[in-house]
């Protein structure tokens, strides 16, 4: 498991002090899934949003619309979940900040549309106003105010980093941004994904009927490819599906079948002399980074209710001749596919004759890791 993590799976509390009752054992071999009550559990779903998605890194977006000094650009925290008002703030020297978006005076939204050459942040209720650091400069009616100016007054500073061009924001994160993606960066060191270009044509959202586990754990097995995408299954070699683990993040390394469409990784590189159809990064606890030959199709599941998902496809392409060949060449019918048998099981966890399932050792490692970090987070301390 990439220096296998050591962690408990341990039982978590709702926001009554009752026990959450949430383990799944370490051996994968003698292993049953988690509770099926779990995804039918209000407290659980309600606990998550605050120790699973607060604590992880979330993608913000691509960064290219605040490449100058004086860009401000509003963002939302996964919005339909955790809703968060961010701002991310470019000063004249060139730093990039993420910045709370909220007024802290009065909590109005600061900034609603972006827009470049800016100076200064202005809220337009009271007319207080801000550095592009977020160092509160001014406010109105306030020279008999004691103790004031004080820290509080200035906005917040919000956990933030870049990668090849998009940003990541945190609430309070568990650990570091490397911590989660850096496997990934060195893997993939090799592909300029700095050049990849947002498509708006092929990018879009699917609402899925079913809890947002259910989804992350379909895509994290390759179990089920032979008998759910016979599409996929014949343009890779199913057979020779290699899943890695790591602390904060999987990947499934599928190779191509002859003279189908294929990385060709140079010599230096970890998988160099293999035909990689694709790379499938899993990011927890909600992040997939899926790197084809022609870009990287990046999706985002957000929870918008115990039983709605919504999930966000983006396209970045790298090479325009390559769309529509290979592992990456039917998305929008694998995507289909993928949401038909989720909202079954979605109808089926709901039974009183299902409790919980096995893994199988070879298949479904990354849904059982998976499994494992759910209870890891939802048992962690407040």
């Amino acid at each position: 498991m990439g220096g296998d993590p050591e962690y408990v799976a341990r039982a978590g509390r709702n926001q009554q002090g009752d026990t959450l009752n949430y383990a799944v054992d370490a051996d994968i071999a003698v292993a049953s899934t988690i509770d099926s009550a779990f995804y039918r559990d209000e407290d659980a779903y309600v606990l998550a949003r605050e120790r699973i998605f607060a604590r992880s890194w979330q993608w913000v977006s691509e960064l290219g619309g605040v490449a100058e000094a004086g860009s401000l650009s509003p963002r939302e925290l996964l919005p339909g979940l955790i809703d968060e008002p961010l701002l991310l703030s470019r000063d004249g020297a060139g730093t990039l900040r993420c910045l709370s978006n909220v007024c802290t005076h009065r909590g109005n939204i600061l900034v609603r549309e972006a827009r470049t050459g800016a100076e200064q942040i202005r809220c337009g209720y009271h007319s207080r106003r801000f550095d592009l650091a977020g160092r509160m400069t001014f406010m109105p009616e306030f020279a008999q105010a004691k103790n004031f100016p004080s820290a509080t007054d200035h906005l917040p500073q919000i956990p933030f980093a870049e990668w090849a061009g998009h940003g990541f924001a945190a609430i309070d994160p568990a650990a570091p941004l490397e911590a989660f993606i850096g496997d990934m960066m060195k893997r993939l060191a090799w592909l300029p994904i700095e050049s990849f270009q947002l498509d708006p044509s092929s990018s879009r959202d699917y609402v899925v009927r079913a809890h947002w586990a259910l989804y992350v754990e379909n895509y994290l097995e390759e179990l089920h490819v032979p008998f759910v995408h016979p599409g996929l299954s014949r343009v890779v070699d199913v057979a020779s599906y290699a899943h890695e683990l790591f602390r904060y993040a999987s990947l499934q390394l599928a190779l191509a079948k002859e003279d189908e469409v294929a990385f060709d990784p140079p010599s230096g590189a970890l998988d160099h002399g293999r035909r990689v159809a694709a790379y499938y990064w899993w990011i927890f606890p909600n992040l997939m980074l899926n790197f084809y030959p022609w870009g990287l199709s990046l999706n985002r599941v957000v929870p918008e209710a115990i039983d709605r998902t919504r999930v966000e496809f983006r396209a970045y392409v790298g090479d325009q001749t390559l769309r529509g060949k290979g592992a990456g060449g039917a998305l929008h019918e694998v995507e289909l596919e993928d949401e038909a048998v989720v909202e079954a099981v979605q109808r089926g966890v709901r039974s009183h004759f299902y409790r919980r399932g096995r893994y199988s050792p070879t298949r479904e490692r990354g849904t059982h890791h998976f499994h494992r970090l759910l209870c890891e987070f939802l048992g962690a301390a407040s």
